[in-house]
């Protein structure tokens, strides 16, 4: 596709469920959009493990009134990703995929995005801009000598590779009990390494008898109150945090399952203020309109250095809110 030929009600930059919900809520609303992604289309969740099953029941998945089936109380992957691009289709969005924004300005009475297309340049222009960027590129980095190595991995997708090695498991919330017991029922020797004294409380119900009970019985050795102070080629260091005491173990991997978070730097590049100590950005929560006139923000963006406020479940209502409040003002 070439650029748009006339400048668009609103583009979206980033086509996740919150930014799909957006584009949704604008077709309802009778406003033009189109989406844009340096990916495909819900690339963070093709990006989450292969056999990942969500927290959240399919209703609270859903976008406006598209049902989302599923074979069991909760979606899978491969179901989410299914009903999310059926979501696209039936309401006929408008979604550019592998179609990475490089800038925003304005430009007279509206934006004008400068766009990558596989390499190639592109110009488009839109009377309003909304941010659904998300989180899922900005995983929270280790910080210690070692930390940049090519075995410490962010990203979990499946556990087969992992086979016969010794991992290191960071963590202790739903991704890190994944992590830990995929790998170990793959032949993994995995031993989980966590800050605190126990699990995390939001661990999924039918996962934390799972996690715990491996650990219980041993079959995944778990070090709490430790952090990894380095990492080598083969081994790591790990500190006890409650007398200072360093131990030295024989390690090929670390799964350094930390979350993610918004990177403000995105935010700021398009004007948009940040909050200095939440990274919230500054904006009206009854429509989510932010400091620069025109330009939104939608769904986990919103949240700030807590990913954990925002969800699809709740993300998706921004949409909404954005549409209602640009077919006003049209």
């Amino acid at each position: 596709m070439t650029d748009i030929p006339e400048t668009a009600d609103i583009a979206v930059i980033g086509a996740g469920p919150c930014g799909i919900a957006v584009g949704v809520a604008a077709a309802q609303a009778g406003l033009s959009c189109v989406l844009f992604d340096r990916g495909a289309i819900t690339q963070a969740m093709m990006d989450h493990p292969t056999y990942v099953t969500y927290f959240s029941g399919p209703e609270k998945l859903e976008i406006a009134d598209l049902p989302f089936t599923t074979s069991g109380d909760k979606p899978t992957r491969r179901e989410a990703l299914r009903y999310y691009r059926k979501v696209a289709e039936y309401y006929r969005l408008d979604v550019r995929q592998f179609e990475e924004v490089a800038t925003v300005e304005r430009g007279g009475d509206a934006f004008v995005l400068r766009t990558l297309a596989r390499g190639e340049p592109r110009t488009h222009r839109a009377r309003n801009v909304v941010v659904a960027t998300g989180y899922y590129d900005s995983p929270r980095r280790l910080d210690m000598p070692g930390a940049d190595l090519p075995k410490v991995l962010y990203y979990f997708k499946d556990p087969y590779s992992f086979w016969n090695q010794d991992v290191i498991v960071i963590g202790g919330g739903n991704s890190s009990a994944d992590a830990a017991l995929l790998t170990w029922r793959e032949g993994s020797r995995t031993t989980l390494v966590h800050l605190f004294e126990g699990l995390d409380r939001g661990v999924k119900p039918w996962v934390r008898p799972d996690i715990e009970n491996r650990i219980a019985e041993g079959a995944i050795p778990t070090l709490w109150r430790h952090r990894l102070a380095e990492i080598r080629p083969h081994e790591v260091v790990v500190e006890n945090l409650e007398t200072g005491e360093l131990r030295t173990m024989k390690n090929d991997w670390v799964l350094a399952m930390t979350g993610f978070e918004p990177d403000p730097g995105v935010l700021r590049a398009f004007g948009i203020e940040v909050h200095e100590v939440t990274g919230i950005p500054r904006h009206d929560p009854a429509t989510m309109e932010t400091n620069v006139p025109g330009m939104y923000v939608a769904g986990v963006v919103v949240s700030g250095h807590d990913a954990n406020k925002i969800f699809i479940e709740n993300g998706k209502l921004h949409g909404p809110l954005i549409a209602a409040h640009v077919a006003s003002r049209r």
